[in-house]
């Protein structure tokens, strides 16, 4: 039995890294699944791989700080496929490494509209439809730098910032039937993590962060995603679920 048989799942920033991993898992679960993403091409490709390997799933090309563009693509996969059960809103970037200067405001500004309001954007435009059909599961990304303190101003904020939209949220919607999650990955082998490690000192320091001594694999965050969106998880809500390697045990 699948976890996820004919649940409908709508995943942001599915085209690479952790959001393909978790599209991936979505539909070996027999999750229909809609593949948001700022690049086109590269969602359409994902789109294809499932389908090839035997899933449904679309391809929605899309910019989470664009409100109204989050409101249609939302309202699209109700309107195609009938509703909306799973999120998994995990759109993001990090564009500081240890050059950077602390508090730099064009970038924190950058960092704060993607991941921080991206986050609410998709919530609003998500929980619309599974208020009114009484059900549904959201995950959120956030990041250990969520949770701990980092010197990434833009990032460690705009984390902090999903965890308490996270809670926030579950404890409005808890008694409506919708639970709302987060994972909190430690350092993931994914491009977005290669970028960091261009620069010598993020490497090192990314090198070192794990008690496990070793990086995350993108699918270990993603089976994460699909236990807090299974009945797995049917008493869980408003949670942190650390996938750090040991990293918040220090």
């Amino acid at each position: 039995m699948k976890l996820l048989e004919d649940r409908i799942a709508f995943v942001t920033g599915g085209a690479s890294g952790i959001g393909h991993a978790a599209a991936l898992a979505f539909m070996r679960q027999g999750a229909w699944v809609a593949i948001a993403d700022n690049n086109s091409e590269a969602a359409r490709q994902v789109t294809s791989e499932l389908e090839s390997a035997g899933g449904k799933a679309m391809a929605i090309t899309l910019d989470v700080t664009d409100a109204d563009a989050v409101n249609m693509a939302v309202d699209q996969v109700v309107g195609e496929w009938g509703g909306i059960d799973c999120a998994f809103n995990n759109a993001g970037i990090a564009l500081e490494d240890t050059t950077t200067p602390w508090g730099d405001h064009a970038i924190y500004d950058r960092v704060v509209s993607i991941n921080q309001r991206g986050v609410l954007n998709c919530m609003t435009a998500e929980l619309k439809h599974m208020a009114a059909a009484g059900k549904g599961a959201i995950v959120n990304t956030a990041s250990i730098a969520g949770v701990a303190g980092t010197p990434t101003a833009a990032y460690c904020a705009s984390k902090h910032a999903v965890v308490g939209l996270t809670r926030s949220a579950a404890l409005q919607y808890a008694a409506a039937g919708i639970r709302i999650n987060a994972v909190c990955p430690g350092a993931i082998e994914t491009p977005l993590l290669a970028e960091s490690m261009k620069d010598p000192e993020s490497a090192r320091i990314i090198s070192s962060m794990h008690p496990m001594n070793r990086l995350g694999q993108p699918h270990e965050v993603a089976d994460a995603v699909i236990f807090l969106c299974s009945e797995w998880a049917s008493f869980v809500t408003g949670h942190m679920l650390a996938v750090d390697g040991g990293y918040l045990a220090r």
